[in-house]
């Protein structure tokens, strides 16, 4: 199927399997652990902070991201953070040095563009990784809770794009796709595109 599975643990978080020379890792944990350059929030088009994975980083992390956000929606988006488009924070409190909030599709609200607005989460995400001379980045299963996006598909979308991004891109040297749950982690494994190595 392409991927190795290496149960090792990191820092109290379960690898399950590598992909791309070990430059993506796949893991069940909490992203507000991960101790890396930058962590993505799922974020809503407020940047002011929510349920699931956004209310978490910016409870762990506290105030000094709500107030970059504040910032950045007085400064370069009154009306809210487009869907598929990301800006970037401190990290605060929290293990990671950065944290880049991207706004993900809820499903079926997009006129047909679900797909192309959650590609572009990634992709932008990635590309302020690089512009920002970020090493490390973790991600969240963007877009699957309470927006909708179906897991499997969201896995393909997501697998796909990342692949395409670290083809070029000799600077980022490590993705982890971090998943709360084992089963959404199994799910990720079943429907994931990358090559075989």
């Amino acid at each position: 199927m392409g991927y190795i599975f290496v149960f090792r643990k990191m820092t109290n978080h379960s690898i399950l399997a590598t992909f791309l020379q070990d430059r993506v890792s796949v893991l069940t944990g909490d992203i507000t652990e991960q101790k890396v350059d930058a962590i993505v929030n799922a974020a809503n088009s407020t940047l002011m902070g929510g349920g699931g994975v956004d209310g978490a980083i910016h409870r762990t992390g506290g105030p000094m991201i709500l107030e970059e956000c504040r910032k950045i929606r007085r400064i370069y988006y009154p009306d809210g953070l487009p869907t598929g488009e990301a800006v970037i924070t401190t990290g605060g409190n929290l293990a990671a040095r950065h944290v880049i909030h991207t706004v993900g599709p809820i499903r079926g609200h997009s006129g047909g563009r679900d797909a192309e607005l959650l590609a572009a989460c990634y992709r932008n995400s990635l590309e302020l990784a690089e512009k920002h001379k970020l090493q490390s980045l973790a991600f969240p299963s963007i877009s699957t809770g309470a927006f909708g996006y179906p897991r499997e598909e969201a896995a393909e979308v997501s697998s796909m794009v990342i692949e395409n991004f670290l083809v070029n891109s000799p600077s980022l040297d490590e993705i982890r796709l971090v998943f709360f749950s084992s089963d959404d982690a199994a799910l990720f494994l079943k429907y994931q595109k990358f090559s075989i190595s």
